[in-house]
């Protein structure tokens, strides 16, 4: 089950907004359809998003997928535990799996994005 407290894209990815920050992930769904996730690739702290443009990347045993920003902002804190254990995409992809926490420079672009159900609906797991 997808959080209700979240925001969710259709390339996969969700967000938190906490104030003026937003914190990125990957949904349930992607990291099933991904299998065992091997290696992230994010952008360094200062980096400038725009909503929708590829931010990074995560292998798998089974492929290598973009990963999107569902903000615009800038990169203020880049999640310390993937480097070493890539797999926690797997396994809390909604809690300490996040990927990256952005400064919003639009917090409305968030609430612009699907809601949970929304989302189930698009992905077919209601």
């Amino acid at each position: 089950m997808d959080p209700d407290n979240l925001r969710y894209t259709k390339e996969h990815e969700w967000v938190r907004v906490e104030g003026d920050i937003g914190i990125i992930g990957i949904t349930f769904h992607a990291q099933k359809e991904l299998g065992d996730i091997v290696y992230v690739d994010l952008p360094k702290v200062g980096a400038s998003t725009q909503q929708g443009k590829a931010i990074g990347s995560v292998e798998s045993v089974k492929a290598v997928s973009d990963l999107y920003t569902p903000v615009s902002g800038e990169v203020v804190e880049v999640n310390p535990l993937l480097a070493e254990s890539p797999e926690i995409l797997n396994s809390d992809p909604y809690g300490s799996g996040w990927l990256v926490k952005i400064k919003l420079s639009d917090p409305g672009e968030a609430g612009k994005l699907l809601t949970a159900a929304e989302y189930q609906a698009y992905t077919g797991t209601e």
